[in-house]
Formats: C-alpha cells, structure tokens, sequence
C-alpha cells in the first residue's frame, strides 16, 4: 500500500512591516485607553489609525479630482 502524499502546506500569512516607533509617554497613555475602549491592542489601535488615515486621503483626493473635471 503506498504512502498518502502529505497535504500542501497553508499559505504564508501575508508579511507586515515592523518598525519602531517613538511615542511621547502622554499619547502612549492616550493610545492604550482608546484602543482599550475599542478592544484592541495599542499595535492594533495604531494600525487601524493609519489604515483609516490613507483611506481617507485616498477619498479626499478622488473628491479633488472629480471637481477638477
């Protein structure tokens, strides 16, 4: 009887970026209680931040270029 071949392995999460970052203690604290409010971790408060931040960018500049036309 042969040997079941064994299953592929599972994708690769996809890879992050990780840097350090310097926070001033009061915005540290700031940070904490928000993503505390929001049931998140500081990293994952900081992520959702900037993500939201360039989406927004990203909408404000589609606007512009629609008045532009």
């Amino acid at each position: 009887m042969a040997a079941r071949p064994a299953p592929p392995a599972p994708p690769a999460p996809a890879e992050r970026k990780s840097f350090p970052l310097r926070v001033d203690p009061k915005l540290w604290v700031e940070l904490e209680a928000w993503a505390a409010q929001e049931l998140r971790s500081v990293n994952g408060q900081v992520e959702y931040i900037l993500r939201e931040a360039v989406r927004r960018r990203k909408r404000s500049a589609a606007l512009k270029d629609d008045q532009a036309e």
